[in-house]
This record gives C-alpha cells, sequence and structure tokens, in this order.
C-alpha cells in the first residue's frame, strides 16, 4: 500500500471516529501508522508493551497509548511534496504581547529570587481554518520537516496532535542509549558563520549538566558532545549529544523517562522549582505539549522517545499553536517575544493551504 493509499485509509478511519497515529522518524523515508481497531482509550504505567506513547507534560506514571496487538499496523514509502515553507504573516496581537510580558517579568522576578536558575515560560494562539482537511495536514506535515520527527496522533478523547520535533528524550537500543541537551534558538539563514552569545551558551550548558546528573544513577558509560548548531526547519538550535551504556537491571525505559522529563529544555532548572512555577503561573494547561511521545519496540528493549515541541493541536476548525522558550537572568522580554513568534513558523506553514 502506498502513501496516498494510506492517507486515504486514515482519513475514512478519522471520519469513523477511531483512534490513529502515523510518524516518521527523523530522516527517514518510511512512515509507519497504527489504525487502531476500536475507539477504546488505552493507558499504561509501565512502558514495556509495543505501540504508540503519549504522555502529557504534566506525566506522573499514566500515559496514553496505541496498542500495536489492537491495531492494524501498515509502513510506507513517504511520497513528499514541493511545499510553500515562506513565513505565514502573524498580525500583531498587543493584548497576547502584553500578556506574555507580564509573566516574562515573574519569571524572572523567581529567579532573581533564586527559585530557578532557568524557566521555560509558554503560551499558545489559536487559528481559525477555512478548509481543514486529515489528508491536507498529513501531506504538509510529512513534506515540509524531512530532519524532524513528524506525527499526526488522533483520538476523539484528545482531538488531532501533530507536530515537527527536533528534540529526542531518549532513544534505546537494548543497553545503549542516547538523547540530547537542546536550548538556544536563532532564525536560520544562509550567513556564516552562526554565532551564539553567553546567554545561549550558559542556557545550553544548564541543561547538559542537569540532564548528565539525572543520567548517572542509572549509567555506567557516559558520553557527551560538544556543542553544535542543529537545523530544524527554518529555525537553529544549539545541540549537545549525550550517549551511553545503560546499567544492567537498573535501568528500564520507564526509570530513563521518569528521569530526563521533562528536562531542562522544556521545564527549566531545578526541575521541581521550575515546573512548580509553570503550573502555578503559565495560566492554562499545557496538554501534551511538552510532553513525550514515540513508538515502542521489543517490550521496551527498543524505543524512541520524542518531546513533544513545534506542535500544535485540532479541534473542528480551529489549530491552537503551542510555543515557548527558555528564560534566565540574562534574558531579555523583545528578544524573548520574538522568538517564540519565529517558532510559531513551523507549524503556520503546515497550515498555510487550509487557513
Amino acid at each position: 500500500m502506498d502513501f496516498n493509499q494510506i492517507i486515504k485509509k486514515i482519513s475514512q478511519h478519522y471520519k469513523d471516529e477511531m483512534p490513529f497515529v502515523i510518524f516518521s522518524m527523523p530522516e527517514s523515508e518510511n512512515a509507519t501508522v497504527h489504525l487502531q481497531r476500536n475507539n477504546q482509550l488505552h493507558t499504561v504505567e509501565k512502558l514495556t508493551d509495543n505501540g504508540f506513547v503519549f504522555a502529557p507534560f504534566d506525566y506522573i506514571e499514566t500515559v496514553f497509548f496505541i496498542p500495536e496487538n489492537d491495531s492494524e499496523t501498515l509502513q510506507c514509502q513517504l511520497i513528499t511534496e514541493d511545499i510553500d515553507l515562506t513565513p505565514v504573516a502573524i498580525l500583531k496581537d498587543v493584548k497576547a504581547r502584553n500578556k506574555y510580558i507580564k509573566l516574562f517579568d515573574k519569571t524572572i522576578d523567581a529567579i532573581k529570587k533564586k527559585r530557578a536558575q532557568k524557566i521555560v515560560i509558554s503560551r499558545y494562539k489559536d487559528f481559525v481554518m477555512e478548509n481543514f482537511s486529515i489528508e491536507m495536514l498529513i501531506k504538509q506535515l510529512f513534506s515540509a520537516y524531512p530532519t524532524a520527527f513528524k506525527y499526526v496522533w488522533y483520538h476523539p478523547k484528545t482531538g488531532i496532535w501533530c507536530g515537527a520535533t527536533p528534540e529526542t528524550l531518549v532513544q534505546i537500543e537494548n543497553d545503549f542509549f542516547k538523547t540530547m541537551a537542546m536550548a538556544g534558538t536563532q532564525p536560520f539563514t544562509n550567513k556564516q558563520p552562526v554565532i551564539w552569545g553567553p546567554k545561549e551558551l550558559d542556557e545550553q550548558q544548564l541543561v547538559t549538566d542537569a540532564i548528565t546528573t539525572s543520567l548517572q544513577k542509572v549509567t555506567s558509560v557516559l558520553k557527551v558532545s560538544n556543542p553544535h548548531a542543529h537545523r530544524a526547519g527554518s529555525l537553529l538550535h544549539l545541540r549537545t549529544d549525550i550517549t551511553g551504556i545503560l546499567k544492567n537491571g537498573k535501568a528500564t525505559l520507564t526509570t530513563i523517562a521518569a528521569a530526563v522529563h521533562p528536562t531542562p529544555a522544556i521545564c527549566g532548572s531545578p526541575r521541581k522549582s521550575a515546573k512548580d512555577f509553570i503550573l502555578e503561573n503559565e495560566g492554562y494547561d499545557r496538554e501534551f505539549y511538552t510532553g513525550f511521545l514515540g513508538p515502542i519496540m521489543e517490550n521496551g528493549a527498543s524505543a524512541s522517545l520524542l518531546v513533544n515541541l513545534r506542535c500544535m493541536k485540532i479541534v473542528g476548525n480551529t489549530a491552537r499553536l503551542f510555543i515557548g522558550g527558555g528564560i534566565t537572568i540574562g534574558s531579555q522580554p523583545n528578544e524573548e517575544w520574538l522568538e517564540t513568534q519565529n517558532k510559531m513558523q513551523t507549524m503556520l506553514q503546515v497550515l498555510k493551504p487550509m487557513l
């Protein structure tokens, strides 16, 4: 079955209000689909069953799940199209900007009072679509970002969620694992060289240190690369690769996910203080934004879990885009607001034909 036939099958599944997920790994030319055979909402506590997990930001123990043994699973080669990736004009929104700056000021105040060194704050913006199509959404998304992990998830209890994320939470193959620390954002241009300022470099080191510290108890070998620029669509990020060997008997996918999520890149540092601040002050429920998601294989011995960034939720004809950024003592409000505006383009470019 080719990609276009699979999209038609997904479209019928969606019309029947049946759960599904379609996803493609970074740099991959193939897609995998799980079409659940009923509309039951599956949840799991241990990440040991084959299928696709979908966890919220405020993950404690339970995650949503589309099980492989309760689904029709299909694979195909992607058929990509040339799509328009020019930026979408965003109308000025003084009210939203003022609200964001107010939250920014409160965040800086908390950092000055030593509640945290870094806090990631976020916001959302709703866009009304004139002609939404699940088929168009899949074609646009899977054509746009070949280097990212791409997915469209649907369950009648959650609505549609989709995204193109550049960030791995953890990837496991038997005892070997890899993850990454990512912080700092700037628009991609053809100008050379890429220059990162002290704020981005300090933030990146903070994220790297926090992740390596959380992994020390469950790893026997830990290797950390030098920071390097990583392109994700129209944006550049500062990234450090972290690899290692898991301790026998002491580390499972469930314990590692709990150890590293939420990372400082999407929450802050120290983690508990930053998360408490977010839940108290952000003013909305992130739901699955900055949660994690991905396929589990070989009963948890092989898995790829990604951080749910550059994503949106679609209900009816409204798309809710989520965007955020890390705040440290050196952050400037205008620069941070502009960064969220730039990050919005990733999903807006997918939506463009439907707006």
